[in-house]
């Protein structure tokens, strides 16, 4: 398991000493190549198929992964999907030619349904507290990439499903899209992020409506109210995500690394503060090869060619 915590500044410094990591996507074009997590299957030991899958796009998407959700019916989060998910996003952590991370789902009309409620119920209260610190733990890492990451939200989002997409960066939608946090009609509260995270985004009194009442959201709706950073009818979550990522791949990724720490991180400071983490994350990319290149690519009037050095 990892996770990395961006809680002061010398650990944001170390940050930026880690090996450079970016991400690619997935589309309907040719030259995909994908990673499948093996796995055995619980109950007999035999392989299945797997849970998650990670497809690195080429060509003019190169740089961009595409991480789909694989469980039949409803993606529901249960210990083995869980395991694999932790697997791929320690895969992309370190990914040296990753770029941008898309999170989406092979299973139509389903992003994620939220936890498996079938497995839930077998466990112990000790299993039940032990699972979700893993969610929340797993859910963390993914905000924590250090990648730009967007959540492809096609179908439903609902409880964790809608926690993993709260994680992301960035949400994308379209007219199948519909977002829910039902725990408290469960007499549960959301474990994995998501009483934090929402009203991050949102604010707090619409957060707490969606929460309190477990209201669902459709896309349009999330798109008004800022949870969706784009939405269209016509276009596909998956597409309309890929297109984000395409004007992301190309910038300097120590750069997008740099202001993914600055925004995350200063937005639990205050300002005074911020300013001050802001100016050491500045002061990363001074000394970087990418600075240098941006800066005769200008010159030369060409697009420029980084390679997170």
């Amino acid at each position: 398991m990892f996770v990395r915590n961006f809680a002061s500044s010398p650990r944001v410094l170390t940050a930026f000493r880690s090996t450079n990591s970016v991400l690619s996507t997935k589309l309907i074009v040719p030259c995909v190549q994908q990673t499948k997590v093996s796995h055995l299957c619980q109950t007999a030991g035999e392989l299945s198929e797997p849970q998650v899958i990670l497809e690195k796009l080429e060509n003019e998407n190169s740089g961009i992964y595409v991480l789909s959700l694989n469980r039949p019916k409803a993606n529901a989060l249960g210990k083995q999907l869980i395991h694999e998910l932790i697997s791929t996003l320690r895969e992309v952590q370190f990914d040296q030619e990753a770029r941008v991370l898309i999170f989406a789902s092979k299973v139509e009309g389903m992003f994620c349904a939220g936890a498996d409620l079938k497995e839930r119920a077998s466990m112990s209260k000790k299993e039940v507290q032990e699972f979700v610190f893993t969610l929340r733990s797993t859910f963390s890492s993914i905000q924590n990439l250090p990648v730009p990451t967007i959540a492809a939200i096609d179908g439903f989002a609902l409880g964790g499903g809608a926690e993993i997409a709260l994680a992301c960066d960035m949400r994308v939608g379209g007219k199948n899209t519909v977002f829910g946090l039902p725990e408290t009609s469960l007499a549960i509260i959301p474990g994995a992020g998501g009483t934090q995270r929402l009203p991050r985004i949102i604010g707090a009194a619409k957060a707490k409506e969606l929460i309190f009442t477990c209201d669902r959201l459709d896309g349009a709706e999330s798109h008004r109210i800022g949870l969706l950073n784009s939405f269209s009818t016509t276009q596909s979550p998956l597409d309309l995500a890929i297109s984000l990522a395409k004007k992301i791949k190309d910038k300097g990724p120590i750069a997008l690394r740099a202001a993914k720490i600055a925004i995350d991180v200063g937005m639990e400071m205050d300002i005074s503060s911020g300013m001050k983490l802001e100016e050491s994350c500045y002061q990363q990319v001074i000394s970087t090869k990418d600075r240098l290149e941006g800066l005769a690519a200008f010159k030369e009037k060409r697009k420029p060619v980084y390679k997170g050095e």
